[in-house]
C-alpha cells in the first residue's frame, strides 16, 4: 500500500514531540510610520490542529479574522507582546521589535522549551530560540503568530484612525504609502507617529525650521 505523505501541520506536530513544548514567534509593524510593534506567541495544540494557516499577508482580512478566532479557541496557549511609539524610538526598531516578541513569549501561560522565529535574527529568551527565514509560510505555529499579531495591530490602527482623522491609518496601517506621505506633509506628525524614521524625522526638521523663521519674521 502507498505511504501517505505527511501534511505541514502533521510534519510540525511529529517533530514537536521530540523537542518538546514549541511556540512559534512573529511580529507586525516594524515598516510603519506611526504605531506599535505588535508581536505574538502560539503553542498550538497538537489534538486539536487548525487548517488553512499561513503567512498573513498571504490571505485576506476576512480569513485572518476568520482563524484568529479559530487560533485564540483552539491553541494550548497564546500571548501578545509589544513595544510603543515612545520605546522604538529610543532603541530604535530592530531592538524594539525583539523586545516585543520577549515580552510575548514571557506572557504565555506555558513556558516553551523552544521558540521558532520568523526571520534571521533571535530575540534573547529563557528557553531555546531559532529563526526560520520566512518561517510564516513554513512553520504552521509561526503563521499563527503572524495571524494573530497582524489582527491586533489592524484592530488598533483601526482606533487611532478615528483618534487621528485625515492620515489614512485605517487603509494603510501605518505604512509610508504615498497617500500616508501626503498626509503627513498637510498635517504633520500626530504623538503616534516615530520621531526616529526618516520621512517623520524630516517633516518635523522641516516645521521646526519653518516655525524658526516665522519667529524671527514677527
Amino acid at each position: 500500500m502507498r505511504k501517505r505523505r505527511a501534511t505541514p501541520n502533521e510534519f510540525q506536530l511529529d517533530f514537536g514531540a521530540l523537542l518538546g513544548c514549541i511556540c512559534g514567534v512573529d511580529e507586525v509593524g516594524r515598516g510603519p510610520l506611526a504605531g506599535p510593534v505588535i508581536a505574538a506567541a502560539v503553542i498550538l495544540d497538537p489534538n486539536n490542529p487548525i487548517e488553512g494557516l499561513a503567512d498573513s499577508k498571504a490571505i485576506s482580512a476576512e480569513r485572518r479574522e476568520f482563524l484568529d478566532i479559530q487560533i485564540r479557541a483552539r491553541a494550548t496557549a497564546f500571548a501578545i507582546g509589544r513595544a510603543e511609539v515612545d520605546e522604538i524610538d529610543r532603541i530604535n526598531i530592530l531592538q524594539a521589535t525583539m523586545l516585543a516578541m520577549q515580552r510575548a513569549v514571557a506572557a504565555l501561560p506555558i513556558q516553551p522549551d523552544l521558540a521558532y522565529v520568523d526571520g534571521n535574527r533571535c530575540p534573547p529568551l529563557n528557553c531555546r530560540v531559532e529563526a526560520i527565514v520566512k518561517g510564516d509560510a513554513k512553520v504552521p505555529a509561526i503563521s499563527a503568530a503572524s495571524i494573530i499579531a497582524k489582527v491586533a495591530r489592524d484592530r488598533e490602527m483601526n482606533e487611532w484612525d478615528v483618534r487621528y482623522p485625515g492620515y489614512g491609518l485605517a487603509k494603510h496601517k501605518g505604512y509610508p504609502t504615498p497617500t500616508h506621505l501626503r498626509a503627513l506633509d498637510a498635517l504633520g506628525p500626530s504623538p503616534i507617529h516615530r520621531q526616529s524614521f526618516a520621512p517623520v524625522r524630516d517633516r518635523l526638521s522641516r516645521r521646526d525650521k519653518l516655525a524658526d523663521i516665522t519667529a524671527q519674521m514677527t
